[in-house]
């Protein structure tokens, strides 16, 4: 069964695979009449940031541990 969703700016069916390139949208010209929407600020996430919980010096260190690993280029040589 192919997925079939509404394209966000003119409602087009557009076929959710990968052959798709512009999914959601159905073309690059409705793709970008969205960003520009978004550049102009007319979309925007309206709600605030719940539950955010505050970083201690731990939890920072293992964030730049897991990163370091992950991208090597980064790492001073020795």
């Amino acid at each position: 069964m192919t997925l079939k969703v509404p394209c966000p700016n003119c409602t087009k069916e557009v076929v959710w695979e990968a052959s798709s390139e512009y999914r959601p949208f159905c073309s690059k010209r409705c793709q970008l009449i969205d960003l520009g929407e978004w550049a102009e600020e007319n979309h925007k996430i309206s709600q605030t940031i719940s539950g955010a919980t505050p970083l201690t010096e731990d939890m920072l260190d293992a964030m730049e541990d897991e990163f370091l690993l992950n991208n090597k280029f980064f790492v001073e040589p020795e």
